[in-house]
């Protein structure tokens, strides 16, 4: 399986961060391309994009400010298969990136996600107290995974709230 290259740009708002590409992702070199999927959908619910995307269409999130990345960029079947060793040196890569880019927000996609980055237990959706790096804000949204058994509406709720907190940093 091959990596799938992030869609990273200076100047972008929101840079969104997966675990790792899963297996469908690596097949077509496309982010959050699993059939069960619904990170698309949560974008385009949610007023982020205009429309809903395909996975094939994930660079012109650049259009919109936004970017994505992995906190591990080996391919894999589950998030379960990711090392320690992987994760601690992803979490050193993905801290550079966000200096590089230095986006307004972090927003995770998953709990687990932001629990490995950071290093943090008891970790809520939502935005989070303290950014990890400086100037960039910590936002955690429920994994888009077709695996989450979170409701589609309860995670809306979260796609939403990150919604207003771009307009509210775009404002300041």
């Amino acid at each position: 399986m091959r990596p799938v290259p992030d869609i990273l740009a200076p100047g972008i708002s929101v840079v969104f961060i997966g675990f790792n590409p899963g297996c469908r992702s690596a097949e077509t070199g496309h982010h959050f391309a699993g059939y069960s999927n619904k990170f698309w959908k949560l974008l385009a619910s949610a007023g982020l994009t205009p429309y809903q995307l395909k996975p094939e269409e994930d660079s012109t999130l650049l259009r919109y400010g936004y970017g994505i990345t992995n906190i591990v960029a080996r391919p894999s079947r589950t998030a379960a298969e990711i090392t320690k060793e992987e994760y601690h040196i992803g979490r050193e890569q993905l801290k550079e990136k966000l200096l590089l880019y230095k986006p307004a927000i972090a927003c995770f996609a998953g709990v687990g996600v932001y629990r490995e980055f950071a290093k943090q237990s008891g970790v809520r959706c939502g935005l989070q107290p303290v950014g990890i790096v400086e100037g960039v804000i910590d936002f955690v949204v429920p994994s888009p995974s077709g695996l989450t058994r979170i409701l589609f509406q309860d995670q809306l709720v979260y796609y939403q709230e990150l919604a207003r907190l771009i307009q509210d940093s775009s404002h300041s």
